[in-house]
């Protein structure tokens, strides 16, 4: 008799089945109709294709093309058929890796070739044709050796230096489309014949493993839809990204710029330092009602405090070290250690507690060449943290504070954004227990306030869980910022303690946490959520006194000194210029008014309003305007 099994599906019915049974064939039982449009599912946590069997009791999820589990098996697929197409057209090629990444997929491929993109429309055209061709992906299982001695025969490199960096013990998995095999763990889709809408983006060089010491390889990037229409809405959302890329913005509006003598390390202009101090001054003023207190931190600290702190062990590839009277030093790569040491310098009650203290604390942290990014990717950064030292009873209300806090920011930028919670990776301290009641208060917090969140396995810090936040910008794109991460691990290492009620020592739990992650990165995020465009608190110039000759040029600088007295950012054009060339230059500028005086006006003692995404708004007393853009500061719009 067969074996049988339980599966529990998402509306919690439970269902039995022979061990054994496929995702497709659970599928089908479920619905025809859900068969025709699955493409995997999520057993026990794990993403699985059609094709590949359960066989234990298992909480089973089929996901579709909009789950996010479905595109990544998806487009794991379509980089195979990547694979396959440059096979077919480049035959001496050598291949390395393909994932799914968050808009497509990419493949690394070693070849004197150097691809071109009149190549990238061949490759599209031949893998167009693989995926009509409807081809099965056939799942493969090899023996080590056998696997190894395949590989060396085809002369892959890369999948022999693959295969002999796997566990001993690991199952080694192939799957085979047509003529194509390649070494992959999975998930796929049933066949190929599901990608029907491709586009090949681009071509990138990327060393193997991300090691600068390896061979450069090439690197092409595509994506794949099942319907045309989401394809193209899609590449109409990239050149909507390049429009506001932040980089080319922030050049043309003078905000920041980054020179090769410090690769990594951004430069901020006065306009750039205008949007920075308000950021911060917005972040302090909101604190400051919270009951966070400020502190300041040094920037180098002694080898020894970072061992303490487990850095060392688990995070010195990322750090910067420097010598001080023949002792080894780390600049900071994060905040906490000195904010333990604030803690340490004196002793504390349970009356004292929750103690909140807040850190724009400039951090550095070695990131590879090739990934630096603007104001998004960089090696030198200002987080905004805070740490909070709090009795094990007050963690839960503490956390939803700060879960109405960062949704009180974020909302005054207008983000939406969803959760995720992330769980113990494998690089990490404490004991299961610990991590255990960790993650339960975090989850706890999160289901009173109500907010839906998404499991993140693995992904958390190495001394705790944390809830990470992924805003949405103005056309969809998600930035991870926030974070929240609760800690027992730091207060155990650093001997950190209380005097509780019965006058004994205690251990205190300590919560890590930033809402606008780092304020680089943040004002990158700005810069390309608003397109450049300002709201006008935070616009460097707000407003703009345009004469239409240099005859008004005495009232314009009249009304700017005005403006300029009650706290408005204000510019003047008094070149000898045609007012429609002025307006257009303020426009290109982002400035969100244009302030135009001629005769009229100066008989009048009034302004012309040109407002920058409506044109003209009509005529306003100077004192009437000026008031309605401070109202507009004071309400943050």
């Amino acid at each position: 008799m067969m074996e049988k099994i339980k599966i529990t599906l998402p509306d919690n019915s439970v269902k039995e089945y022979d061990k054994g049974i496929t995702v497709l064939e659970v599928a089908k039982d479920i619905s025809e109709g859900l068969a025709r449009v699955a493409l995997g599912a999520v057993v026990n946590e794990e993403i699985k294709g059609m094709q590949e069997t359960i066989d234990e009791d298992a909480s089973v999820r089929i996901v579709k093309f909009e789950d996010k589990e479905g595109k990544e098996i998806f487009w794991h697929t379509s980089a195979h058929i990547m694979a396959h197409a440059v096979m077919k057209l480049f035959p001496d090629v050598k291949f390395a890796i393909g994932p799914a990444i968050e808009d497509g997929f990419y493949y690394d491929f070693d070849t004197e070739h150097r691809f071109t993109p009149e190549d990238l429309e061949k490759i599209e055209k031949e893998m167009v044709k693989i995926a009509r061709e409807g081809h099965v992906m056939e799942r493969l299982v090899m023996a080590r050796d056998e696997a190894l001695e395949y590989f060396k025969e085809k002369g892959e490199v890369y999948k022999v230096d693959l295969i002999e960096n796997l566990p001993e013990d690991e199952e080694i998995s192939f799957y085979k489309q047509g003529d194509f095999v390649d070494l992959c763990a999975g998930p796929h889709l049933l066949d190929t014949k599901k990608v029907k809408q491709i586009k090949l983006l681009s071509i990138a060089g990327a060393y193997w493993r991300g090691d600068e010491n390896n061979k450069m390889l090439q690197r092409i990037y595509g994506t794949s839809y099942e319907k045309k229409k989401d394809l193209e809405e899609y590449l109409h959302r990239l050149e909507e990204a390049k429009k506001r890329d932040h980089r080319k913005l922030g050049k043309e509006l003078d905000l920041f710029s980054i020179h090769e003598e410090g690769p990594g390390f951004p430069f901020f202009h006065p306009k750039g330092m205008v949007v920075r101090n308000i950021l911060e001054d917005f972040w302090k003023e909101e604190h400051a009602k919270r009951g966070y207190g400020e502190i300041k931190t040094p920037m180098i600290l002694n080898e020894d405090l970072w061992r303490r702190s487990g850095h060392w062990d688990h995070y010195r590839e990322n750090m910067y070290f420097t010598e001080i009277d023949d002792k080894d030093y780390a600049i900071k790569p994060m905040n906490c250690p000195g904010s333990i040491l604030v803690y340490k310098s004196q002793m504390y009650s349970y009356r004292d507690l929750p103690l909140r203290w807040g850190e724009l604390g400039l951090v550095h942290r070695h990131e590879l060449s090739g990934t630096l990014h603007g104001l998004m990717r960089v090696r030198s950064f200002t987080q905004d943290d805070a740490h909070l030292y709090m009795l094990p009873s007050q963690v839960k209300d503490e956390i939803k504070d700060i879960i109405d806090l960062a949704d009180y920011i974020y909302s005054v930028f207008g983000f939406k954004y969803h959760v995720e919670l992330s769980t113990r990776p494998e690089n990490s301290m404490g004991t299961e227990e610990q991590w255990e009641l960790a993650t339960n208060s975090l989850k706890e917090a999160l289901q009173e306030k109500e907010i839906e969140y998404t499991v993140n396995e693995g992904d958390g810090a190495f001394y705790g869980p944390k809830i990470d936040y992924h805003l949405e910008d103005a056309i969809g794109r998600t930035w991870q910022c926030g974070t929240i991460q609760l800690d027992f691990q730091m207060p155990e290492r650093f001997d950190l303690t209380y005097v509780d009620k019965d006058n004994e020592k205690k251990r205190p739990v300590m919560v890590h946490r930033t809402i606008l992650g780092s304020i680089e990165r943040f004002m990158g995020i700005l810069i390309e959520h608003y397109a450049g465009k300002f709201p006008v608190w935070i616009a460097p110039v707000q407003a703009t006194v345009l004469p239409i000759s240099d005859k008004f040029n005495d009232y314009a600088y009249e009304i700017k000194k005005e403006m300029e007295n009650r706290g408005i950012r204000v510019s003047i054009d008094d070149r000898a210029e045609k007012i429609g060339y002025k307006i257009r230059e303020a426009r290109l500028q982002r400035i969100p008014y244009m302030l135009i005086v001629g005769e009229k006006e100066v008989k009048d003692r009034l302004v012309s309003v040109n407002k920058r995404d409506e044109g003209d708004i009509g005529q306003f007393k100077v004192q009437e305007f000026i008031d309605s853009v401070l109202d507009e500061v004071e309400n943050r719009i």
